[in-house]
């Protein structure tokens, strides 16, 4: 069982769970856009019978995640995602973590290791390169590529943000299906997850964040040294370990070759039958993964 905690991290009261025991070796998981700390249930204690303390936090704006301030920024840009991870493994005091995520999670967890690589011993990432390259944003896609980019369309006007605080259920049960097309989750296991976005910060955060990924809206100024810095798309050094999932229809995966240029030190690249939530549909996947980056 998971133990749960809040911990003050930057700008955030952070809550979290937590598997097995302070001082066994560090891992931090983090969730994707629209999942929470659920979707690594069973990947947490496989983790912790292998001697790993695993911290799963809720992300901004999700679950009992608060902002201590009402005056900071809701910002969801991805600079915001990288602080709020390196707040956490300061606050805790972990040394050198795994870290490891997808989509939002997965962003956070490249930019820390792109951009702070002392701070981590290595990185789990889903679907490789999670960085958003915004000064290219305004460079269309295949019209195939842009079908699947809906939902973040619909967010870039008012009438999407009302949308998304009248449906909040319906819009992200909508991406559950469409994202992982074979993963028969019940409405039960949504149901357990959905509370999440209940968060009376999620419409600000999630409307900021597919917003400013597309240059409308500004960012926090207080992240802008770092959304500068990731302009150059920096390399990923630590160890990491890229897993594909090919069910995931919302992602095309790159090549090797790509993967590679953004991963100089790539321990290993394995395609996982799974879609979007890869570690709530493919946990044995996940953890392996984990665990081959053991220090």
């Amino acid at each position: 069982m998971a133990e749960s905690g809040v911990v003050r991290a930057g700008v955030l009261d952070v809550a979290f769970e937590r598997y097995g025991t302070a001082g066994g070796w560090p891992v931090v998981l983090l969730h994707g856009f629209p999942q929470d700390v659920r979707c690594y249930r069973e990947v947490g204690p496989v983790l912790a019978a292998a001697g790993a303390d695993v911290v799963v936090p809720y992300l901004r704006g999700y679950g009992p995640t608060r902002f201590v301030s009402g005056g900071t920024v809701r910002s969801g840009q991805q600079a915001a995602l990288a602080h709020d991870l390196r707040e956490l493994i300061a606050a805790l005091g972990l040394a050198g973590p795994v870290v490891g995520g997808f989509d939002w999670g997965g962003r956070a967890a490249c930019l820390v290791s792109a951009l702070w690589p002392d701070q981590v011993a290595g990185l789990v990432t889903v679907s490789g390169y999670n960085v958003q390259n915004i000064p290219a944003s305004g460079q269309p896609l295949a019209p195939e590529d842009e079908r699947k980019l809906w939902y973040q369309y619909y967010l870039h006007n008012e009438r999407g943000r009302a949308g998304l605080a009248a449906h909040r259920a319906d819009y992200t049960r909508l991406l559950w299906h469409e994202w992982s097309p074979n993963w028969a989750f019940s409405e039960a296991e949504f149901a357990a997850t959905a509370p999440s976005f209940d968060n009376p910060d999620f419409v600000d955060v999630v409307v900021h964040s597919y917003r400013h990924r597309f240059g409308f809206a500004d960012g926090d100024p207080a992240y802008e040294p770092t959304e500068k810095a990731i302009e150059s798309q920096p390399q990923i050094t630590v160890p990491a370990v890229i897993l594909d999932p090919t069910q995931d229809t919302l992602y095309s995966g790159d090549s090797r070759a790509e993967h590679e240029a953004h991963f100089p030190n790539l321990v290993e690249l394995r395609s996982v039958e799974a879609g979007h939530n890869l570690p709530q549909e493919a946990p044995a996947e996940f953890a392996a993964a984990v665990l081959r980056l053991r220090p």
